[in-house]
Formats: structure tokens, sequence, C-alpha cells
């Protein structure tokens, strides 16, 4: 029998109030790494407005992770402001997830004032230099560093993690063999390119046991020539599942390097994305743009069919994301057998949408999906058409 979303649900050893989560967007309001009132208002409002488990993205498991320097890096100094902000939280009656994880080649190295990591040396679109190869110092650093990072987040109150494990971000990298060329044990055969993120996974759970629930957010499919997907991706699943260190995986798609809009079907906002950058940046995305954020249609639930594949092999909890953005859309997720259900721009839209759909089973999100949320993530993620931009002292 189906699940009724809009009852509670068991995450691992956290109950939830209902089975939909807020999914990751990075918020723009953590102007020198930490916590701002303005970050916490942003997830106070998800909770209040009824979504069972908001997620704060992005925590950097080290400085160098993040994709630039304004994001959060989990380190004591920032466990009073995340304290503030899981109590905000849990004071609206919701759960809340902090995502972990460390960007890798998506790192802006210019930006973060240290050499961006990668499993191969490539070159860098978005710092425009060379990244370095991790060598196995760099990775037993940053296995312990999400290990930290994962006690730091239930010190500071989150109910739990979710290990990002997606979107060509570092351990999705080693996943990629258009991106790992290693010839090591982290390289080569699909056994050793996994090797990174199920040490990752044993890791956290091995520091936070039963206290949290550990998810991970995990492709399905890069969308680029050559990348991780199809029958390699569901045995990674499959491994991931087996050694029993995750509560639920997060299904998600895309290259956030290569090809991001991927995962964000709909209108390509280019000269709203090239007008965040400085020349010559600027003139490359206006003039290139389209190879790099290429258009793809959207539908609702436009991940089912693929994520369908992961839940005909699985017995893990899984989270379908993708175009969830109507009570039609959330039963249909729980019709086919998924447990949970992840939203991001629907709730950029509006954040008391699940209340009205709880209270309405008729209620369709308003959200365009134009995707013009997306740029704004450099001053204060919003929905451009319903939202005033935030307090630019707090995002600059």
């Amino acid at each position: 029998m189906p699940h009724d979303a809009f009852q509670p649900a068991e995450l691992g050893p956290v109950q939830l109030r209902n089975r939909i989560i807020k999914a990751a967007t990075f918020e723009g309001r953590t102007p020198d790494a930490l916590v701002t009132d303005e970050l916490i208002d942003f997830h106070r409002a998800v909770a209040a407005g009824g979504a069972g488990m908001t997620t704060v993205a992005y925590c950097a498991v080290a400085p160098e992770g993040r994709t630039d320097r304004h994001q959060i890096w989990m380190r004591p100094e920032a466990v009073p402001g995340l304290r503030r902000l899981t109590d905000a939280v849990h004071s609206a009656g919701g759960a809340v997830s902090a995502q972990l994880g460390h960007a890798g080649p998506v790192a802006n190295a210019a930006s973060n004032r240290a050499t961006a990591l990668a499993p191969s040396t490539q070159f860098s679109p978005i710092s425009l230099r060379r990244t370095h190869a991790a060598t196995s110092a760099d990775i037993r650093r940053i296995v312990a560093a999400h290990a930290r990072a994962a006690r730091l987040a239930a010190r500071s109150g989150f109910d739990a993690v979710e290990l990002h494990f997606g979107h060509n971000y570092l351990i999705s990298s080693f996943l990629s063999p258009a991106l790992n060329r290693r010839s090591d044990e982290y390289g080569g055969s699909l056994v050793n390119r996994a090797r990174l993120a199920r040490q990752t996974a044993d890791a956290v759970r091995q520091e936070v046991g039963g206290e949290i629930a550990v998810l991970a957010k995990f492709n399905m499919d890069d969308g680029v020539r050559g990348g991780f997907g199809g029958d390699e991706s569901r045995s990674v699943a499959r491994w991931l599942a087996q050694d029993g260190n995750l509560d639920a995986l997060e299904l998600t798609v895309g290259s956030s390097l290569r090809n991001p809009m991927y995962l964000f079907r709909g209108d390509v906002p280019l000269r709203e994305f090239a007008d965040q950058f400085p020349p010559p940046q600027r003139w490359g995305i206006r003039l290139a743009g389209r190879r790099f954020l290429r258009t793809y249609p959207y539908h609702e639930t436009y991940l089912l069919d693929d994520a369908l594949r992961f839940r005909a092999e699985l017995g893990i909890p899984l989270v379908l994301l993708g175009g969830i953005a109507s009570r039609a859309a959330i039963d249909t997720a729980m019709s086919h057998g998924f447990e949970f259900v992840a939203m991001a721009r629907a709730l950029l839209h509006d954040p008391g949408l699940i209340n009205r759909m709880r209270d309405e089973a008729a209620t369709v999100s308003q959200c365009t999906h134009c995707n013009r949320c997306m740029p704004t993530i450099y001053r204060g993620t919003h929905c451009v058409l319903t939202s005033p931009v935030p307090d630019p002292a707090a995002t600059t």
C-alpha cells in the first residue's frame, strides 16, 4: 500500500512529520562562511511552511572544498550559529539536515584562495586554472573531514546529514570515468572509483552511529558523454545500500562542472547568469554559454523513469527529486514505492506550499520553472517572481 506523504515517517533514527524534504539549494546567505540571521529566516520559513525536513546547503568539510569562500565550512566556530539555526527549525516543527561534501573540481580556487582538488589534474572552467590531483594523504584527510563534519552537525542539533555524492563534486568526480584517470586504488575499475564514496559513508556512520540519520545525494547519471551513469550507477547504489551505512539515497542527475541544466529542467536564464560574472567570463558565457547551459524541457516528476530503475533494484529508502510541484506528483512518487520526495524551486517560490497542499489536495505550485532563481545564488537565493532581493549587507 502506498505511503501517505502527509503522515509521520521514519528516516533512520529520526521521525519526520511528513515525507516531504526541502532539497539542498545554496542559499547565498553566509558571507563570512558562518550562519546569519538571513539563513536562519530562510530555513525557519520552510519549516513553518510544513516541510518535514529542510536541508542546509552547502556545508563544506574543508575550506578548499567550498564552491566559493562565502560558503559555510564545518569547524568549531560555525557551531553556535548552526545551533541557532537548528533550534529555529525545530521550534517551527521541522527537522533539519546538513548537506556535507567537498566540491573538488567544482570549487572556485580563485575565490577560496586554495587549490581545487580533483581525481586527476584538469583545467577548471570555474576558476580558470588547473586543479590538483588529490594525493592519498588528501583522500585520507577528506574522508576524516567528513566524519568530523558529521560530528559537528550532530553537536549542532542537526537531525541528519546528507553526503554529497552527486553533480561531479569531489566524490562524484571520482566515480566518473570522464574525470577520473587515476591508476591507483581509486581509479580504473568501478570498484576502485567507488571506493571513496563507500569509505566516506562508512567513516560518517562509524562517527555518528545511530545518533542522526545519514543520507547521500547520489547521481543516477552525470548527463555527460563518457561520464558516470547507467548500469554503473545502479551497481554503486547497490553497494552503498549493501554496506548498510545509509538510511536513504536521494537520487539526482547532472554535473555542476559540465552540464548543470540536466538537473534543472526548464528555461535557461543565460543573460542573468552572465551578468553575475566580470569580464572576460561574462562575455564567454554569453558567447558559448549554450554549450554548457543546455536546454531540457520541464515536466512533472521528470526524473521518475530514471529513478524507477533504481527502485526496482534497491530496498533502501529512496528520495525522489525533480519536478515535484503538486500533490498529484507527490502521490505519484508514493504510488511507485518512493519513501520521500524532495522539492526545491517550488519552495523557493512559496515556502508555505506544503501546508497548503496538506489542506487542499488540488494545490499546485505556481513556480514557472523560469530558473531565474539560479543566478540569484550570488546575492541571496530567492524567487524573482515572489520575493524581494535579500539585504545586500548580508550577502556581499
